[in-house]
């Protein structure tokens, strides 16, 4: 679109095309696609430039969607909430921006592959007979990921950051396991993902300049 002096997104339309989001595309790889049509639109629009711009067309005021501005709050989940599928797509929409977060025993935990579970794993008798409790966090031996709770279904982490970039093998070995061993009339409820709570983000106050005569 051309642009406008001090304004965002609102200049006449020289040149659009429509693109099919691939199926369980994240933002990285659809960046990838959009970055080579948009250079090949740019190269096209200046080769004609002159007939491009008595083309455009104004932008319709209808149907006009503005997407909320990505914050760290935005990639907290709510466990008690959100269901798998909206916790992926928040996942492939921002995870290569801003890790999805988690609070467990007062400590932040960043989640950083998120995969989905097959149902061979999901009809484990180990998770059958489960009851659903949202931030609950099972380790599964044979797929050797962490099986988190949500609130319709289990979501899969195989690696997540706590103090370092850990497996989920090595999650459960240096952090699992051992609170287990140590309270072990503890119930699973105890020891689950909770949702982080960020303070709201302070809005900056403008300084006044007075002149003085």
């Amino acid at each position: 679109m051309q642009i406008k002096p001090k304004r965002f997104d609102v200049g006449p339309i020289l040149k659009q095309e429509t693109v099919p989001v691939p199926p369980k595309s994240t933002s990285k790889e659809l960046e990838a696609v959009l970055s080579r049509l948009g250079a090949n639109m740019l190269i096209s629009v200046l080769k004609n430039l002159p007939e491009s711009l008595n083309n455009g067309r104004q932008q319709p005021a209808e149907g006009v969607t503005h997407a909320p501005k990505i914050s760290a709050a935005t990639s907290c989940i709510k466990w008690e909430e959100q269901t798998s599928e909206h916790i992926f797509r928040l996942y492939r929409a921002v995870g290569n921006i801003i890790p999805l977060q988690t609070l467990w025993m007062d400590n932040t935990i960043k989640l950083l592959d998120l995969v989905e579970v097959d149902s061979s794993i999901l009809s484990d008798s180990k998770l059958t007979g489960q009851a659903v409790i949202p931030g609950l966090v099972i380790y599964h031996k044979q797929s050797q990921i962490l099986l988190v709770c949500c609130k319709d279904d289990w979501i899969g982490v195989r690696s997540l950051m706590l103090k370092k970039t850990l497996t989920a093998t090595d999650f459960y070995n240096g952090y699992l396991h051992p609170w287990y061993q140590k309270n072990s009339q503890a119930q699973p409820s105890q020891c689950k993902f909770q949702t982080l709570r960020l303070p709201p983000k302070k809005k900056k106050q403008k300084k006044k300049i007075v002149a003085m005569q």
